[in-house]
């Protein structure tokens, strides 16, 4: 999953809030989550399996925002 994925499913209105069940309006502070990290003579290597961001409600009053690694359970297909 990357960024692309949570920025298709906001403007395809597929990512709910769960707190006021209107589409979910934005995101901020989208960042990998590193698993490890190898640096050896001349070669490199980051391995990484998944994503950190806020996701932010933005729907009239409702102020729901949460920092999450599971964006993808707020999908809805």
């Amino acid at each position: 999953m990357s960024l692309q994925s949570i920025k298709d499913a906001i403007s395809q209105k597929k990512m709910l809030c769960p707190e006021c069940k209107s589409p979910i309006q934005k995101y901020d502070k989208y960042a990998e989550t590193i698993d490890s990290v190898w640096d050896g003579f001349g070669d490199s290597h980051v391995e990484s399996r998944g994503s950190r961001v806020t996701l932010i409600c933005g729907n009239g009053k409702c102020k729901w925002q949460e920092r999450t690694e599971f964006w993808s359970q707020y999908i809805e297909e």
